[in-house]
């Protein structure tokens, strides 16, 4: 019996250090970033060291007073804002006849709209740039925002996916009472579903405030430029003739892009948590 429970805490304590193993693999890169941004220009491109030899806040200095940082900061909150409130209304409320009417051509148009998700991002950024600059949304956070207000496929899924795990019983009783449709969507539906919109909210704010490619296309001046551009463009200078990229406030600022993030996992993981939860149970 003895030898049983030591076989079992040996197990237990090699598979403990495995995955504090991968666990330090895994965080070793954004360790590496924290710590660039408290070193010199010169430290960096010399040093291979995680720990700085001379600790400085420079960077961080350099970052507030010498960048529009600010105004990043604002145009990026925007589009994550914008782009999350689109999505979560507009993918909402097409999935919610996808999922409890019955009409002609309800699965036709489910399986287009799971289609469109064949189709890659990048490959419709040329017509899209076109159009936009038909329109005259070009170097503005329209191009983004706009488009999440006619729902995303994947988040589509999601949410028809869950109203079909809501009973329809609750549907006719709301009818009975004297409810219309948008009256049982709204009194009936969203509030049974906010672990859904709870999970589809922090992904789409994590994916906003991380995207590149689309604010990269659309966006050409200072004005509306967010934090991943800024990352690219706002931290280099010159120095006689050469062309100096400033890694160490790079990563200064790198390390401030990961905090909101982070902190909305933390305030936001008891959502997801309940939103897995309450998806496995009901059948």
């Amino acid at each position: 019996m003895k030898s049983v429970k030591a076989k079992q805490r040996l197990n237990s304590c090699i598979l403990y250090l495995i995955k504090i193993i991968v666990a330090v693999i895994m965080f070793l890169p954004i360790i590496w970033i924290s710590t660039g941004g408290f070193k010199t220009l010169t430290e960096f491109t010399s040093s291979p060291n995680i720990i700085p030899e001379n600790f400085t806040m420079e960077n961080f200095s350099y970052i507030f007073k010498s960048s529009n940082i600010w105004v990043y900061v604002r145009n990026t909150v925007l589009l994550m804002l914008g782009t999350t409130v689109g999505t979560l209304l507009s993918s909402s409320l097409v999935a919610y006849p996808l999922a409890r009417m019955d009409f002609v051509g309800k699965n036709v148009i489910f399986t287009i709209i799971i289609a469109t998700m064949m189709i890659p991002n990048i490959a419709l950024i040329i017509p899209q740039y076109i159009m936009f600059g038909k329109i005259g949304w070009l170097d503005s956070l329209l191009p983004m925002i706009v488009p999440a207000f006619f729902a995303y496929p994947y988040n589509v899924f999601l949410f028809r996916q869950f109203f079909r795990t809501i009973p329809r019983e609750l549907d006719e009783s709301a009818t009975i009472d004297g409810c219309s449709r948008v009256q049982i969507f709204f009194k009936v539906l969203v509030p049974l579903s906010k672990p859904t919109y709870a999970t589809i909210a922090v992904l789409s704010c994590v994916f906003w405030w991380n995207e590149l490619t689309q604010p990269v296309f659309y966006i050409n001046s200072d004005q509306w430029r967010t934090m991943t551009i800024a990352l690219m463009t706002s931290y280099m200078y010159t120095s006689g003739n050469a062309f100096v990229i400033n890694w160490p406030s790079i990563m200064a600022a790198a390390t401030l892009m990961i905090v909101p993030p982070m902190l909305l996992y933390f305030f936001g993981n008891k959502f997801l948590v309940g939103g897995i939860k309450t998806t496995g149970l009901k059948g």
